[in-house]
């Protein structure tokens, strides 16, 4: 079992990454008391029950957002097991109604597959491809519906899942990064492709930047680089759900874990080689990775774009400014212009002048962080 308290905590983020109201979860997750295996009142049962009232209803969204948030943080029993079932057929049925035509892709590998939600990847004209790829405990139904905006930057879009979580049954090791440059390779990807790639997927993401020249960028929000992998006392540190999660991807012990992902680090030469363009954004309070990591990228990737939150991990209260910031950024790495990346900046001024008008009504809140952006 997972501890309530954590699971409470972090699953708010996921919602608010969503865009669900507080207001369609809060009272669901004060009725939790438990999270034994789909027992009443356990989190599995009220948010399935939460999603099937949905769609009974007909909100095919609202269902696999609340089935997305049962089988959080990863699946460990039948009852959660069921909660991703379903939130992937609802989001099956859901996506006929998108504002974009959104196809189903699977790349079959010789050690698992890889399945994916995908926009524009055959259409007959040749476009940038974007991979978006969420972390150790976000599955591709919650990202998918970004696909029309992916459209909306005249780039063909793949959605899809770290090895291990949702769908992908890839293993999660040290090789894991070779996932990407093979996934490439099945749908066909052009030689202009970028990644947005969160959390511990914008490590894999760096990873094989190094080795695919067709990864021209990488934007990431939250990357271990060095320090979470071998600094044993920082992760005795990291919150449980974390721990937990990477011992059952990665099909270690937790107390073995450090042992285990040692060897992932990326060295100071590896840094130095890396030729795409780099986004990364940062959270000055980030309780799973260290600072020094994103320092690391600082000193030794020239070409790094950044931007810092004094925030935690995700930067829960600046999900807007980070979305923003961060397609922006992919304009910028492809030195587009026009009126898109005119709306774009001029919505993010928007969001950092209403940022700063809360800080200021706001007592005993810090100011807001750096960027270079």
């Amino acid at each position: 079992m997972n501890d309530l308290a954590e699971l409470k905590q972090y699953v708010v983020a996921h919602a608010r990454a969503q865009n669900i109201p507080a207001a369609h979860h809060q009272g669901i997750l004060d009725r939790i008391r438990t999270d034994e295996d789909g027992t009443p009142g356990s989190w599995v049962r009220e948010l399935t029950l939460a999603g099937d009232r949905l769609a009974e209803e007909d909100d095919l969204l609202g269902a696999f957002q609340q089935y997305n948030l049962a089988r959080f943080p990863y699946v460990d029993g039948e009852a959660r097991r069921t909660a991703l079932e379903r939130c992937v057929t609802t989001f099956d049925r859901w996506r006929h109604s998108a504002p974009v035509p959104i196809t189903p892709f699977t790349a079959r590998l010789p050690d698992g597959e890889v399945r994916c939600w995908s926009t524009g990847l055959d259409s007959g004209t040749p476009r940038p491809l974007l991979v978006f790829l969420g972390g150790i405990v976000s599955i591709k139904e919650q990202w998918a519906p970004l696909l029309g905006q992916i459209a909306g930057l005249g780039m063909a879009g793949l959605v899809t899942e770290l090895p291990g979580v949702g769908e992908n049954t890839l293993p999660y090791d040290a090789d894991s990064w070779t996932m990407l440059p093979r996934l490439l390779d099945a749908a066909g990807a052009p030689e202009s492709t970028y990644v947005v790639a969160l959390s511990f997927s914008g490590h894999l993401a760096l990873r094989a930047s190094l080795e695919d020249s067709r990864i021209k960028g990488v934007v990431g929000a939250g990357a271990p680089v060095r320090r979470f992998f071998t600094d044993a006392a920082w992760q005795r540190r990291v919150p449980r759900l974390t721990l937990d999660t990477l011992a059952h991807l990665t099909g270690s012990a937790p107390e073995k874990l450090s042992d285990h992902l040692a060897g992932w680090a990326l060295d100071d030469d590896q840094l130095r080689a890396v030729t795409a363009q780099i986004g990364m954004v940062a959270s000055r309070r980030d309780e799973i990775i260290p600072l020094e990591d994103w320092e690391l990228l600082r000193r030794h990737v020239p070409s790094l774009r950044f931007l810092a939150h004094d925030d935690v991990h995700g930067s829960p209260r600046h999900l807007t400014e980070t979305s923003l910031w961060t397609f922006l950024t992919l304009l910028r790495m492809r030195g587009e212009g026009g009126p898109a990346r005119a709306r774009l900046h001029e919505a993010l001024r928007a969001e950092r002048a209403r940022l700063r008008a809360v800080a200021d009504a706001t007592p005993g809140r810090a100011p807001l962080a750096g960027s270079t952006a």
